[in-house]
């Protein structure tokens, strides 16, 4: 749909009108559900998806692939076929449950309302997800994979009901197949489903401020779930002696301080969404602490209880459960008026030899990947301590991976490092800090690790000022896209770091007969024969039998069409020749960009690295900005290494194009 440079630019000015929007999602793999739905009426035809059959391929590729056991004797069944059962399958039901928690999203995957499963609505639905920064709404039929009568994968707790189970077929088909949905963590999930921003605490190690943290989340309608860590696969679902549940997926619903015995405890109230088992320690329904406490407020405290629910001290909360997760609501997935951060979303790539630096690990590299700005302006309005300082949170996930898995591929291992900004550079809107910038600077905050999953966040607390946020790869020459987000508390100004595109040229003197010197003249009138004029071929066989006698070089000679752009662009008269002046104009370059070559070649190896070239290029009086540097690399390096020839004719262009 947005194939193509002018493509992007239709994308880039419907995203300006607010194409990616809840209101306004993009419409996956071009399929219009109202369309769709009408064309159906209109054939009395029931809806049979044909961008995700219901064919083998549909299921996976690897455990779920074609002719395995799993999927042997599978048969797509719609709803209205008959009685349908089967066992949830835990990650989606866990993502389901905890979204129906949530009091004020109203961005959870929306689908059509339930009378539409009765016959005549032609089985088709659709949801919307949120994907890499924008909303996308999936169009499916409503064949569901069964096996001996049972649904394969999730089902609800109400027989009668498939939303959850139409829910997960719209998602597989989002991810490539019902396969790719299997591992990752419950929090992308919460990602996908609500368009926030996720971020996990291990509870052993828990920040000193969490009591804070997830009194602001719930404040701002957050997403809170907690789980207790398995052992191995008997543990799962086991109950403990005070009956919290192993492996359970919980929610956190509230956050309480009371006056208990003189002092002040802090309470937080836990959801289990099944509902029945519930904890049986301190605080409890029934416990004794309850009748230490002012009778009205425990009134109040036990009054919004629903089924399920429980109270529990904090220390004691963190003790019991193993980790915190915590999804971030935007300002689009809340149905109401609430306090929330201020997000900033990036789209951006890695790409090999041009952006792919990898971590701080490798300095050559490090710096050539994306570079973004963040001017923290306004410190917080409850600091922890006497230091003024700004919260906010770094999110990095790379886009798109899990679709890669059939081929062999899987997430990339990821993180970000934060700098300060130095005096010289502050307020410079478009510097990408080059390779000493970072030899000479540590970073002042960063992702606590690399870690190959989806997305790697941080909260952090900085002071006020200028930082660089550089997102890469733990290794170098890893490609993908990514999605940076930043979330702010307060005021923020947030870009991306790239150079203009600048080409600075010296003054060149004009040069006149007089200035060419005899033996130069001897050898042009040697080479280009009686018209006295040098032809493209011509000068193809001298400039390769120039490089030839430098050893030092490695090229694979120069082609005709690198000639011809020579020519081109040394011809003032229009002959598609070279004269004496154009010839020896041409020759002084070629000379200055040798020695450039040398200079940056700084291994000696007689060609140079993608990244060497980048600020050979710049030295050659060419500022170039990611995409372009992209462009380049993909056009004249191989393998991330560029020779003579290919240095020159990358210089030859830049300077015809500018």
């Amino acid at each position: 749909m947005f194939g193509g440079l002018s493509g992007r630019i239709q994308k880039d000015r419907l995203k300006a009108e607010g194409l990616g929007s809840v209101q306004q999602a993009v419409q996956y793999l071009n399929q219009d559900y109202q369309a769709v739905k009408e064309d159906c009426l209109q054939n009395g035809t029931l809806f049979e998806d044909p961008m995700f059959p219901a064919e083998p391929s549909s299921l996976g590729f690897k455990e779920l692939g074609p002719f395995t056991a799993k999927t042997r004797g599978v048969e797509w069944k719609r709803p209205t076929d008959g009685h349908l059962s089967g066992s949830a399958g835990r990650l989606l039901a866990a993502r389901c449950y905890r979204l129906s928690d949530s009091k004020r999203s109203s961005a959870a995957p929306r689908c059509s309302s339930r009378s539409e499963l009765q016959p005549g609505v032609r089985g088709i639905f659709h949801f919307q997800f949120w994907q890499f920064g924008e909303w996308v709404d999936v169009v499916i039929d409503d064949r569901l994979p069964t096996k001996d009568g049972e649904l394969m994968f999730v089902h609800s707790a109400e027989g009668s009901e498939f939303w959850s189970a139409l829910l997960e077929k719209a998602y597989a088909k989002l991810n490539g197949s019902y396969e790719a949905l299997s591992g990752g963590s419950t929090t992308e999930g919460f990602e996908d489903f609500t368009g926030g921003v996720a971020e996990m605490y291990e509870l052993k190690k828990a920040p000193r401020d969490l009591h804070r943290i997830i009194s602001k989340a719930l404040e701002r309608g957050s997403l809170l779930g907690c789980s207790i860590d398995i052992t191995s696969a008997l543990d799962m679902e086991a109950v403990t002696f005070k009956k919290l549940v192993k492996g359970h997926a919980y929610s956190v619903t509230g956050l309480r301080q009371v006056d208990y015995r003189g002092r002040q405890e802090r309470l937080i109230r836990i959801r289990n969404p099944w509902g029945q088992v519930e904890w049986t320690g301190a605080w409890s329904d029934n416990s004794s602490e309850w009748s230490s406490i002012d009778s009205a407020e425990k009134d109040e405290m036990m009054c919004k209880m629903e089924d399920g629910e429980f109270w529990m001290s904090f220390q004691e909360f963190l003790r019991q459960f193993s980790r915190l997760e915590i999804c971030n609501l935007t300002p689009d997935a809340l149905s109401q008026d609430t306090s929330f951060w201020t997000t900033t979303t990036y789209q951006g790539s890695w790409r090999r030899g041009s952006t792919a630096g990898g971590c701080r690990n490798h300095p050559n590299t490090f710096w050539i990947n994306p570079q973004y700005k963040i001017s923290l302006l306004e410190e917080d309005d409850d600091p922890e301590d006497d230091e003024a300082a700004c919260s906010f949170l770094v999110a990095l996930m790379q886009k798109d991976r899990r679709r890669f898995r059939r081929h062999g591929q899987d997430v990339h291992t990821i993180g970000f490092a934060v700098y300060e900004i130095p005096e010289e550079y502050r307020g410079c809107p478009s510097v990408h800090l080059k390779k000493d910038f970072f030899l000479r600077h540590s970073s002042c905050a960063r992702s606590e690790t690399f870690i190959n999953l989806r997305e790697v966040s941080a909260r952090l607390r900085l002071p006020p000022g200028e930082y660089l946020i550089v997102p890469s790869t733990f290794e170098p020459s890893k490609e993908a896209d990514f999605v940076l987000r930043v979330f702010t508390e307060k005021q923020s100004e947030t870009e991306e770091m790239d150079d203009e595109v600048v080409a600075n040229f010296e003054e060149e003197d004009d040069v006149s007969e007089s200035d060419v010197d005899d033996s130069f003249r001897s050898m042009f009138a040697q080479l280009s024969g009686d018209d006295m004029e040098i032809s493209v071929r011509e000068l193809r066989t001298i400039l390769n039998r120039v490089v030839s006698k430098h050893r030092d070089l490695q090229t694979d000679g120069f082609s005709m069409e690198s000639c011809r752009a020579m020519v081109g662009l040394m011809d003032k008269d229009g002959s598609a020749r070279l004269g004496l002046l154009e010839f020896q104009v041409l020759w002084n370059k070629i000379r200055k960009w040798l020695g450039i070559f040398r200079d940056f070649d700084l291994d000696k190896s007689g060609c140079m690295s993608s990244y060497e070239m980048r600020l050979a290029l710049e030295n050659g009086g060419f500022k170039l900005n990611n995409k372009l540097y992209q462009m380049l690399v993909a056009r004249y390096a191989d393998n991330e290494i560029i020779d003579f020839d290919n240095f020159t004719c990358c210089l030859v262009k830049l300077e015809a194009m500018s």
